[in-house]
This record gives structure tokens, sequence and C-alpha cells, in this order.
């Protein structure tokens, strides 16, 4: 039997972003999903560049292996990452994820690197058939940590492999078998970081995937919506079930989402006017004041620190000495401007610093010590609590203790010795949009 694609791309740059750096494509041959990263160093740029690149797949390819020619295609959008910081240094640090399935009537080529994923609903049953390339999946596989208990660590976004433009980070390249009726979910972190697996499953689930993109992209803003949320659903049909119109709802017009199809935003950098050099310095120093505070650069696996290539090994000790307790003060004063939201002896604690010590130096303390009881908080909550949920200022880790707040129950009253009956406490409260890690 002869299958194709029926598709629907969606995207929405979520409650907390103020650019959406995702890009999404669908069509009846290719699915894919580019994350973008690197904040003010131009995570949209990369994304759009990578999904330009990979969307030239979507067309008959007679003379070429379909994983070969992804495998290709995949080269190329690297290369072009390189060539656009070559050009502009002022973007240096952008990436991207990618995860792509190239369909050629009998099977797909598959590409995934970074924290998108991929997931598979056969038969009712959800399963991710991609596997992220970050720091805390890493643990899993070791032992160290359960899927559970890296669902809410504090460095689960930090990645290990991503497209930035050099040759050291590969993607995973396979064959996949599908079967009419799968339904195949490409998505960003936006929505895997907001909603669970049960419920990616039951709204996957849903009687059209138009709905079902629909509902996932709502659950996952109405859970927080932290990241820009993209979603991407190919579902196997008989080719001859469905018109080409019918594929989707644009008509069979392939669908691009997000960066890729608004455009990148406008640089100021090496090809910008202005004031001359002076200014192209200033803007430059800018951003890798903003690069060291923002929390994007978490996904970034750590990098060779290549500005100090030209420290020769004959410099004094004493200058290296000097450097690296300079660099420690200014750790050390930067840490103590970073707030997260914990948990103390059964309270949820809002504590000053980073989740993190050194040798005879604390780097955190407490700030205040709330009235919300840990154990009045939904379990998976309870969880990300125990775990830290990083904020981006002490106003932020206050909202935080709110939603926090108005998703505690509140205890059941103690039996009373009057005879009078007292009135019952509320059981519940409306829930706020809450904001994760």
């Amino acid at each position: 039997m002869s299958l194709t694609l029926r598709y629907v791309a969606l995207t929405d740059v979520g409650l907390r972003r103020s650019s959406n750096q995702d890009s999404g494509y669908a069509s009846s041959r290719l699915i894919a999903v580019a994350d973008g990263m690197g904040g003010a160093a131009a995570g949209d740029l990369a994304s759009a560049e990578t999904m330009n690149v990979i969307r030239q797949l979507d067309r008959e390819l007679p003379e070429i292996d379909p994983l070969e020619a992804l495998q290709k295609a995949v080269a190329h959008a690297n290369q072009r990452l390189g060539e656009l910081v070559a050009e502009d240094p002022s973007v240096e640090g952008m990436g991207t994820t990618l995860e792509a399935m190239l369909w050629d009537g009998e099977r797909f080529a598959t590409a995934h690197i970074g924290d998108s994923r991929a997931y598979l609903l056969r038969d009712g049953e959800l399963t991710q058939i991609s596997t992220d390339h970050t720091f805390v999946q890493s643990l899993v596989e070791e032992g160290k940590l359960t899927p559970e208990e890296a669902r809410v660590h504090p460095h689960r976004s930090l990645l290990l492999r991503v497209m930035l433009g050099r040759d050291d980070n590969d993607a995973d390249l396979e064959w996949f078998e599908g079967q009419v009726g799968d339904r195949f979910l490409l998505c960003s972190d936006g929505l895997s970081d907001m909603v669970d697996d049960a419920t990616i499953q039951q709204l996957l689930s849903a009687e059209t995937i138009d709905q079902a993109a629909s509902d996932l992209v709502r659950t996952a803003l109405e859970n927080g919506g932290y990241d820009n949320v993209t979603v991407v659903i190919g579902e196997l049909v008989p080719s001859g079930a469905v018109s080409e119109e019918e594929l989707s709802s644009a008509d069979g017009r392939p669908q691009l989402v997000g960066a890729a199809a608004e455009g990148p935003r406008p640089r100021t950098g090496n090809a910008s006017g202005g004031s001359g050099k002076a200014r192209s310095r200033e803007e430059r120093k800018e951003r890798r004041r903003e690069k060291e505070v923002d929390p994007e650069e978490l996904r970034y696996a750590p990098r060779p620190p290549s500005k100090w290539r030209w420290v020769r090994r004959l410099v004094a000790l004493a200058v290296v000495v000097g450097i690296v307790a300079a660099g420690a003060f200014y750790a050390y004063r930067w840490s103590q401007d970073q707030y997260y939201v914990a948990s103390a002896d059964g309270k949820v604690v809002i504590y000053r610093g980073v989740q993190a010590d050194l040798p005879l130096v604390t780097l955190k303390h407490v700030d205040e010590v709330t009235d919300v009881e840990l154990d009045t908080l939904p379990t998976f909550r309870a969880q990300q609590v125990r775990g830290g949920i990083e904020a981006d200022s002490r106003a932020d880790a206050e909202q935080i203790v709110e939603n926090l707040r108005g998703l505690a129950e509140e205890p059941e009253p103690s039996p009373s010795p009057s005879p009078s009956p007292s009135p019952s406490p509320s059981a519940s409260r409306t829930a706020d949009r809450e904001r994760s890690a």
C-alpha cells in the first residue's frame, strides 16, 4: 500500500519570550523542527537558515539515497551557520537543534541533534523515538538519574550536541519504518518541558491532527509557556484516501512557521551602518555582557576557551593567579545577583545565589522562607521545587512562589471541640499560570 503524510505545523512565541526562535516545516514528504538558541546571539537566524536548507529536500530525489541526501543537507546547514559567523562575528554563539523526517514512500530517513524531540503514536501508545543530546540524559543512561528525576533536574537544558557551525557535532541519522495510521510528533522543548508524556499521548490521540496540534500548544501555554512552542505532526495515510488539498489545512501547500517564515530579526554587526568601529565595539561588548547572564546559554555544552589561545606558556604565574582570582571575584558577585526557588524543612524557600558551592565558599543562602508547605503541592510541582526552579530576578522568584501558592491545597481543618460547626475552607484555589525552570 502506498502511503503519504497528512501534516500540520503550529507555533507560538510563548508567554515569556519576545521573539520566536523556533522554525517548523511540514509537507507530504518532509516534517522538521529547529529550535534556535543563543538569545542576543541570533538563535532565530540559526533556526531559520537551517530550516531553509533542510526544506530544499521537499522534492523528488530519484538519483540519491534519501538518508544520504538528508546527511548532506544537515552538513550544508551546519556549514552555512559557520559562514554566517565568519561574515558577522557578532552572531558567534548562535546554534540550533534539528529534528527532521524525510518520507521516501516506504520509510523515513531521520536526522536528530539536540533536545527537540520526535514521538510516535502507534495503536494508541506513545513512544519517544529520539534520544535527547543532553547532560541529564547521559546521567539517565549511566543509571545515575531516573527519567522522573531528569525531568526536573536544574541542568536538564544543558546540551551536549547542537548545530553551531562547527564540524565536531554530528547528527544521529537512521531509517525508521512507518505504517498506516502512525502519527509522528516533532516538537521543540517548549512543549516537552511543559507537558508530560501521558498528556501528550492523550492530546495527540485527538480525532484530527489539526485539533491535536492546537491542543498541544494550548496546553503548553496553560502550563506556563516560558519558551517558544512548536509542534509539527505527520500522519501516514493511504495515498489515494485523500486528495492533495485534504492533506493539510493549507489546501495541500507546505507549511512553514516560526522564524523561517517571519524572517530573522535585523542585526547590528559587521553589515550594519552607524557611527563607525567604536560603536560596533561597544555593541559587541554589550552582547557579551548579555550572554553572560542569558539563561539560554545553559543549553550549550562547554566550549573551548578560544579567546585565550594567544596566551603564551611563559606568562608569569602571578599574572595567571591574578586572572583566576579576578574571575572568581566577579563570578561570586554575579552569583549573588541570582535567585531560585527550592525547599528547606518542608517549606518553599527563595534562595539568593546559585545551586553550587566552591571549597570554603558558599554561593547560596536563604533569602526568604515562605508559608507554602511542600506537601500541599501537586507531586510534579513538588519535585520541581526539590530540584530547584531558577528565577530571572527577585521579583520573578516571588511570582513563582505566588504561582505555587495558587496550586497548593489547603490542609483539612482539625476537628473542633466546639458544638458549633465551623465553615469548611475552600478545598482548592484557581491555578495561576506558572513558570518552569
